[in-house]
C-alpha cells in the first residue's frame, strides 16, 4: 500500500524533523522530492512504499505525478567498509545492461551522503512478480512451476556465459584468487561484526582454506543469486524480466553462485534456515536442488564434484552477513525489526551447522 504521509521513524517529512530523531531515518521526503526535481521526475507530492524482502539494503517504490521509480539505499550508517556500495552496484548494472543481462534501468545515482546519510540510486519500476511465500496464479500450474525453476537455472547459465575479458566487464573485478579472497574477507568480517564466540566460524574457515578447489572458469558472479532476487514476467510462460540486488557482484568462480543457489534453495524435507526466503519451492512441481545442479551441469559442462565445497562457502558466508544484521539489531540500529534480527540468535548457529554438514559431504566426495 502506498503512503502519502511519513511514519515518523523510517520515513520523515523533512530534514528538520530528521534532526530530532535518535536514529537517522531511511527516507526524507523533502530531500527525495528535491532530487526528483533535479532529474525531472514527476511533479507535486510523492507517495512511498517499502518493497522487497531485503534485510540489508533498503528499497522503496516512489510514485509522483504519474511516474514511478524505485529508490535503493544502504542501511543506516555506520556501515562496514566495502559494503553497501550503492554507486558500485548501480555501475555494475549499467555495464551488464550493455551486455544483454536483464537488469533494471538505472535512472540516477546520488553519491552525496549529505542527502540521506548514504549514497542511493533510482531505477525504473518493472511490472513483474518476485516469488517468495506464495505462488503467483499464472505460474501455479505444475508445468509453470517446473518452468519457473528451470528459468532460474537458465538465467544463471546465461549470466555465466558472458565473456568477462571484454572491455568494461574486466573492470568489475579480478577473478584470479577469488575463492581465497572470499574466505579471507569473510573471516575478517566476522571479527568486526560479532559480539559472541562461535568456534564453528574459524573451524569452517580453516577447512575452506585447506580445501580450495581449482576454478574451472571465470564469470560474472552475482553473489546472492536466488529465486527471490529474480523478477518474473506478470504472465505465463515463466520468464525472468530482471536479476535484482547486485551489491555483492564481482568477477570470480561461477560455481560460487551455483553453490549459493542450491544451498539456500528450499525443497521438501530440508530443514528451515534464516535464508528461507522463497519457501514456495517446497511445494510439488518445482525442481529439487539436485535437479537444479544437474540442469546447470548439462548446460555448462562444468565438473560439479566439488559443489559441496561451494555450498559450504555459501552458508558460512551467509552466517557471517546474518551475524552482522544480528549485531546491528542488538545495537538498536534496526528499531522496527521485531522478527528477523532476534531470530538470528539461533539462526546463525543453524547456518553454521548446515555449512558443516556440506563440508563433511565434500570431504566424503573427495575420498
Amino acid at each position: 500500500m502506498m503512503h502519502t504521509v511519513p511514519d515518523g521513524v523510517e520515513v520523515v517529512a523533512s530534514r528538520e524533523r530528521a534532526r530530532h530523531l535518535d536514529s537517522p531515518p531511511l527516507l526524507i521526503l523533502d530531500t527525495v522530492t528535491g532530487f526528483l526535481d533535479e532529474h525531472g521526475i514527476g511533479g507535486g507530492p510523492l507517495a512511498w512504499q517499502r518493497i522487497g524482502d531485503g534485510h540489508s539494503n533498503v528499497t522503496y517504490l516512489i510514485e509522483r505525478g504519474g511516474e514511478s521509480v524505485v529508490l535503493r539505499r544502504g542501511p543506516r550508517p555506520p556501515l562496514p567498509k566495502s559494503t553497501h556500495d550503492m554507486v558500485r552496484e548501480a555501475r555494475i548494472q549499467q555495464i551488464l545492461h550493455g551486455h544483454g543481462v536483464p537488469v533494471p534501468e538505472i535512472i540516477a545515482v546520488c553519491e552525496d551522503e549529505a542527502l540521506l546519510g548514504v549514497p542511493f540510486y533510482l531505477m525504473g519500476r518493472l511490472d513483474g512478480t518476485v516469488i517468495t511465500d506464495t505462488v503467483p496464479a499464472h505460474l501455479s500450474p505444475a508445468g509453470q512451476r517446473r518452468a519457473t525453476s528451470e528459468a532460474v537455472v537458465d538465467t544463471l547459465v546465461a549470466l555465466h556465459r558472458i565473456d568477462v575479458t571484454r572491455g568494461d566487464l574486466a573492470s568489475l573485478g579480478r577473478p584470479e584468487g577469488y575463492l581465497r579472497r572470499q574466505v579471507e574477507r569473510f573471516r575478517g568480517l566476522w571479527e568486526i561484526n560479532t559480539t559472541r564466540d562461535l568456534p564453528a566460524v574459524d573451524r569452517i574457515a580453516d577447512w575452506l582454506a585447506r580445501n580450495l578447489p581449482a576454478s574451472q572458469a571465470a564469470s560474472v558472479v552475482h553473489g546472492d543469486y536466488r529465486m527471490g532476487n529474480l523478477m518474473f514476467a506478470p504472465q505465463a510462460p515463466a520468464e525472468v524480466l530482471a536479476i535484482l540486488d547486485w551489491e555483492m557482484a564481482t568477477l570470480g568462480d561461477p560455481l560460487a553462485d551455483l553453490g549459493y543457489l542450491t544451498a539456500t534453495y528450499s525443497e521438501a524435507g530440508s530443514p528451515p534456515t534464516p535464508l528461507e526466503l522463497t519457501e514456495v519451492t517446497r511445494s510439488p512441481g518445482y525442481l529439487t536442488q539436485r535437479q537444479l545442479a544437474e540442469r546447470y551441469r548439462s548446460r555448462t559442462g562444468l565438473d560439479l564434484t566439488a559443489l559441496p565445497w561451494y555450498q559450504t562457502l555459501a552458508l558460512w558466508k551467509a552466517a557471517i552477513f546474518c551475524e552482522a544484521i544480528h549485531t546491528r539489531w542488538q545495537r538498536g540500529e534496526r528499531p522496527n525489526d521485531t522478527v528477523f534480527g532476534p531470530s538470528l540468535e539461533t539462526g546463525v548457529p543453524r547456518l553454521l551447522e548446515r555449512a558443516g554438514r556440506y563440508a563433511s559431504l565434500a570431504a566424503t566426495t573427495r575420498r
